[in-house]
């Protein structure tokens, strides 16, 4: 058996020789002679095409033998409120998080580590915003996914950023990115557009204890995003349980007959009392409207039955006020024939020609005076 054994090394290796468990040096590619007479010798190959010095040991050997390594590997170290941006060949490849240890090889590929503080700026840069989030191949990689909050802010929209529970700032459409390394962040949008709300099938008694089911309808607008997001979990909800009181509180202070003659009434104590009560919180109430109030089907019922007793009783009147009139005009025509003799005797020759319309044949005897004077008279009298 031979007292060494020969280990070859590939361009694209460097190893590691230990001897009873201690670093003894590092191999450079090429044939070498190992002598084994010392016994327990063993031999780490690494490929520096990878770049990065893979060892769980790297930072102890590298602090115990530091000189051996220098011209073969390059360390970096974060600090705990720094971020590494790892470049190789100029193109941004991980992301080192707070606390990390790298050791890279030499002489493979231009590698370098850019540092950013977060520690009181944790907000992406334009510039890493645009490799981190938009397209680059790291964007979708777990390392970027754990490492940065991305978000987009639509117009019309703002968005509350949170940092570590406490609003920290309102922030304009547009996009946004964090690092999220020692702070917990989250990003609301608030929608500043018109918005509408409905409040549907709400059964309420009347002053006259009458049960209605009413929809109501309305638009708002959020005015001061602070105060929402700091004063109301759920704005929405808020306003939707203030219009159901103002609602209710309206209606039960009114009789039927009144809220039906004027919805608009009902509308108007709706609004004056949601809009002040809205505008503490930050919230601009654009309109209010009763949009149904349905009555329950016996009620119904009923009014149908008044509503058809007074149009019967109005047709009534107008006929008896028509009759009256005509009597009135008869009257009056009878008056003015007892005083004229020929206004009486055209109204006799009028009626003549409206009852020859109606028949086809007529028999006369004595004459062309007695169709004048006999045929049709409108009162007893001797013919002339």
């Amino acid at each position: 058996m031979l007292p060494w054994k020969t280990i070859d090394i590939a361009d694209n290796e460097r190893a590691l020789l230990f001897k009873r468990n201690r670093f003894e040096r590092i191999l450079n590619p090429g044939r070498h002679k190992i002598w084994v007479t010392a016994g327990n010798v063993r031999i780490e190959k690494y490929d520096i095409t990878d770049v990065i010095f893979d060892n769980a040991q790297a930072k102890f050997l590298l602090a115990t033998h530091g000189k051996a390594f220098e011209a073969y590997v390059e360390t970096f170290e974060m600090t705990d409120d720094q971020i590494g941006l790892f470049y190789r060949d100029g193109h941004l490849v991980d992301i080192l998080k707070p606390g990390t240890f790298l050791a890279a090889w030499k002489g493979i590929e231009n590698h370098r580590v850019e540092r950013v503080n977060i520690n009181q700026d944790y907000r992406l840069s334009d510039q890493h915003l645009g490799l981190l989030a938009r397209g680059h191949t790291l964007s979708r990689s777990p390392q970027v996914l754990s490492a940065i909050y991305y978000t987009e802010i639509a117009d019309e929209h703002v968005g509350l950023l949170s940092v570590n529970g406490k609003l920290e700032q309102i922030l304009p459409s547009g996009s946004y990115g964090y690092w999220k390394y020692n702070r917990s962040i989250s990003v609301k949008q608030l929608d500043m557009r018109l918005q509408g709300i409905e409040v549907s099938g709400q059964e309420i008694l009347t002053k006259d204890r009458v049960s209605l089911r009413i929809n109501l309808s309305g638009s708002y607008k959020i005015v001061d995003p602070n105060i929402v997001a700091t004063k109301l979990n759920d704005y929405s909800s808020f306003l939707y349980r203030e219009l159901q009181l103002r609602l209710r509180e309206a209606v039960g202070t009114q009789t039927l007959d009144t809220l039906l003659e004027d919805k608009n009434s009902l509308n108007g104590l709706i609004e004056t009392g949601i809009q002040e009560k809205a505008a503490e919180y930050g919230i601009h109430v654009a309109s209010i409207g009763v949009k149904d109030i349905i009555l329950p089907g016996d009620m119904k019922q009923i009014l149908n039955q008044v509503v058809e007793a007074q149009k019967e009783s109005e047709a009534n009147l107008i006929k008896r006020r028509e009759e009256t009139q005509a009597m009135r005009s008869l009257h009056n025509t009878a008056k003015m024939m007892e005083n004229n003799p020929t206004l009486l005797r055209l109204k006799e020759l009028e009626a003549l020609e409206r009852v020859t319309a109606r028949i086809n044949n007529i028999s006369v005897y004595g004459g062309l005076d007695a169709v004048l004077t006999d045929l049709v008279k409108l009162r007893p009298g001797k013919a002339s």
